[in-house]
């Protein structure tokens, strides 16, 4: 009989799930065509504007003309081939820099003594312009791709940093206090408390270190490679060859949205618990 019941209940939620699933798909779609209703006006204009010849076609190639652009450098591989090097670099850039900036600040942020004791140094760094340490680095690692993580490294790094910090500093006290009254150990307080808090802060300090490392490897690859993106856009400014230079612009751009939109959604399963 409970079978029967569990088979019954079981039935019974099905078209829920149903119907939050259309929900959610509709509620995904309405958003993407808000989203993406000004882009796509945009490039509407653009694309009538160069038809008109009210725009240059050496300064402003239509969008028509940089998407042949795209397809003959895909096409001859240059692309492909480019692009795999920034990949590597931007990924081993974050990964050394934003592992190191995440590790610290849960570090300083979990001491009051670490703090005093680094977190005025980590600051006075930070104010470092980033692009000027360009051609210290040249000078240190060479034009390889020591010099181009390295750069990349140090701008994902204060991101991740400080938003690890402030999300550990910024835990509500009185959710402490439930823990001591229910005898938590101090590993058991960070594990199941002041991490899970930290989330959303480290979601931001993620997203943040994320663009600042897709623009660093812009600056990395301009200042001396002989591959990438950048380089490709570099070679392409030398040329007059003005699509190449938008198929690059466009390839960072997209490349930088997909990685936020991926941040998004693992802060959204992470973050599944919360009501708001």
């Amino acid at each position: 009989m409970s079978v029967r019941q569990d088979d019954l209940a079981e039935a019974a939620r099905k078209p829920l799930r149903r119907a939050w699933v259309i929900r959610g798909s509709g509620r995904w779609l309405s958003s993407l065509a808000w989203g993406s209703a000004l882009p796509v006006a945009f490039l509407l204009l653009w694309q009538w504007l160069g038809d008109q010849e009210l725009i240059s076609p050496l300064l402003f190639p239509t969008p028509l003309v940089i998407l042949e652009s795209f397809g003959w450098l895909w096409n001859t591989g240059m692309l492909a081939e480019n692009f795999g090097a920034s990949l590597y670099r931007m990924a081993a850039g974050f990964g050394l820099g934003g592992g190191l900036g995440l590790l610290l600040g849960l570090f300083v942020g979990l001491s009051r003594g670490m703090e005093k004791l680094l977190d005025s140094t980590v600051q006075m760094v930070r104010m470092v312009p980033h692009i000027s340490v360009t051609f210290l680095f040249v000078l240190w690692f060479g034009i390889g791709d020591t010099s181009k993580i390295m750069l990349i490294a140090k701008g994902c790094f204060f991101p991740l940093y400080i938003y690890t910090f402030l999300g550990i500093r910024n835990t509500d006290r009185k959710l402490f206090e439930v823990t001591r009254v229910l005898a938590y150990s101090r590993f058991k307080q960070i594990v199941r408390l002041v991490l899970p808090a930290s989330v959303p802060n480290i979601v931001v300090g993620v997203r943040l270190s994320l663009a600042v490392a897709w623009g660093s490897l812009v600056v990395a690859e301009m200042m001396g490679a002989s591959s990438g993106l950048g380089f490709l856009m570099m070679d392409a400014r030398a040329m007059s060859d003005t699509p190449t230079v938008f198929v690059g612009i466009a390839l960072f751009t997209v490349l930088g949205v997909i990685t936020d939109v991926i941040v998004l959604l693992v802060e959204r399963r992470l973050l599944a618990w919360r009501d708001s």
